[in-house]
């Protein structure tokens, strides 16, 4: 749990300190594109709150076959539904995922710290760039510590390039993604009511 709470600090310093330089710099008008021969699982997501409306995202299977796995399990266990999004800072990203302790009725002080029922997940590691519409798995320090969190980007952020493990691309609902609720502060937290996924289906 700890170690939990460490990769909150440090990651939200990172992306704090980094997220705004980058959209200066780089265009978060350039989504990347799925490869044509995508034939994974496809995640829907419907978000409520300030966002109304569905995110679809191509798995990577390709690249991380054991991250999207367990995206997979979880979504159709239903365990993603109804979990907020707690973390989220203009032009870097917005995160999602504690299925243990990011319910929108659970404390709020433990958003961001919990992982999933199942063991943390080996680094699957790629040359995919964090683009636009790219979804990455959340860790602690460790490179081998994701287990259900993600992340979306709103902008490009090479600077995560080799450091966390891609699981998936934006196909549509940009304009959901970017209305999501905006955090404060370094970290991103969200204040008052955050917007939630209020259900998670899989495709295939």
């Amino acid at each position: 749990m700890r170690d939990k709470f460490v990769f909150a600090g440090i990651f939200a310093l990172g992306v704090g300190i980094l997220g705004a330089s980058y959209l200066n710099l780089m265009s978060a008008n350039a989504d990347t594109s799925v490869p044509e021969d995508h034939s994974g699982p496809v995640m829907v997501i419907s978000v409520e709150g300030e966002a109304s409306g569905d995110i679809r995202i191509a798995l990577r299977d390709d690249l991380a076959p054991n991250h999207v796995e367990r995206i997979v399990t979880l979504a159709e266990r239903g365990d993603y539904d109804g979990v907020v999004f707690h973390r989220v800072i203009d032009g870097f990203m917005a995160q999602t995922g504690d299925v243990e302790h990011g319910q929108a009725d659970g404390n709020r002080r433990m958003w961001g710290t919990g992982g999933s029922d199942m063991p943390n997940l080996a680094a699957e590691f790629s040359d995919q760039s964090f683009e636009r519409g790219v979804i990455g798995m959340a860790r602690s320090q460790h490179p081998d510590s994701a287990n259900s969190q993600f992340f979306i980007m709103f902008a490009p952020a090479p600077h995560l390039d080799g450091q966390y493990t891609v699981v998936g691309q934006m196909i549509d609902g940009y304009d959901v993604l970017d209305a999501i609720k905006r955090g404060t502060g370094g970290n991103g937290a969200v204040m008052g009511t955050p917007d939630r996924m209020t259900q998670v289906t899989i495709e295939h």
